[in-house]
């Protein structure tokens, strides 16, 4: 065999294989798009062609009605409202309370401290549903059932944070610019608020991402402390009328379409900003 016939054969092996490699990546790419395309698809039919037999993944003419719809059987824009204000707001206190613990935990020498970050590493090993009842206890004795605090407030010290923060502090913050800014004559919390924080925003990015989506689309907590209809966030409203007579699914889709558009978003905000970050930190 001559070097250019086995040349050949090895770029041919290498175009074989990329070719597989994209076509498994378009198959998982639209696996994964799927039920978002078929919500959207079902979120301009109505009952009856919804559930007429076989599949159809053509769009119907029924988007406008499914809007009225939609309008009539809950107060969607009140409960969209709410969810955004609970998952902002308990995203952005989560990032500094989670950033702050991280960079502690990561930079400071204290006795206890290896046992503290092995107990908060321990509890995210815990179900959240073992945490229900106490969690309800404690929100009455505080007064603060039926509110939106109580449903953000809890989450905002959140250990999976913690811990990704304090590993990418070890990993990405030098201690050589820590000891510098201490030369310089800044206290810690200047250290943290100028020089840290700045040098975080990857994982601060990250982490965003991870508590807005879990505080959006929590359910199971807003369920047990909200009873008033006004205060209710939006997986509350669509979970609560799934169960009534002649539940129409096409305003039931369409509203589930609406609300994951923030997620998606958000999502791509935050990882141009992520993409951002990891870049000028390697060309620094």
């Amino acid at each position: 065999m001559t070097y250019a016939q086995a040349t050949f054969i090895v770029n041919l092996y290498r175009k074989i294989g990329k070719s597989i490699r994209n076509l498994l990546l378009i198959l998982f790419g639209f696996i994964m798009i799927f039920p978002f395309l078929w919500s959207a698809i079902l979120a301009t039919h109505d009952r009856t062609t919804m559930f007429s037999g076989g599949i159809d993944f053509s769009f119907g003419n029924n988007l406008i009605q499914n809007y009225g719809n939609l309008l009539e059987i809950m107060d969607f824009w009140t409960g969209m409202l709410n969810s955004f204000s609970i998952a902002a707001i308990g995203t952005a206190v989560s990032l500094l309370f989670c950033s702050m613990a991280g960079y502690a935990l990561a930079t400071f020498r204290f006795k206890g401290r290896n046992a503290i970050f092995g107990i908060m590493v321990a509890s995210m090993m815990i179900p959240p549903v073992l945490t229900l009842i106490p969690y309800y206890m404690v929100i009455s004795t505080l007064g603060l059932a039926n509110t939106h605090l109580a449903v953000w407030l809890p989450f905002t010290i959140n250990p999976f944070g913690i811990f990704l923060i304090r590993q990418y502090v070890v990993a990405s913050v030098p201690k050589d610019l820590l000891e510098s800014s201490k030369l310089d004559g800044a206290n810690e919390l200047r250290t943290y608020w100028s020089i840290v924080l700045p040098l975080l925003r990857p994982g601060l990015a990250t982490l965003a991402i991870v508590q807005f989506v879990f505080l959006w689309n929590n359910f199971l907590q807003p369920l047990v402390v909200l009873n008033s209809p006004e205060k209710m966030v939006i997986t509350q409203m669509l979970r609560g009328v799934q169960g009534v007579p002649n539940t129409p699914w096409g305003a039931v889709m369409l509203g589930t379409t609406i609300s994951i558009l923030p997620l998606i978003a958000l999502y791509m905000a935050a990882s141009k900003q992520m993409i951002a970050g990891l870049t000028s930190g390697a060309i620094k």
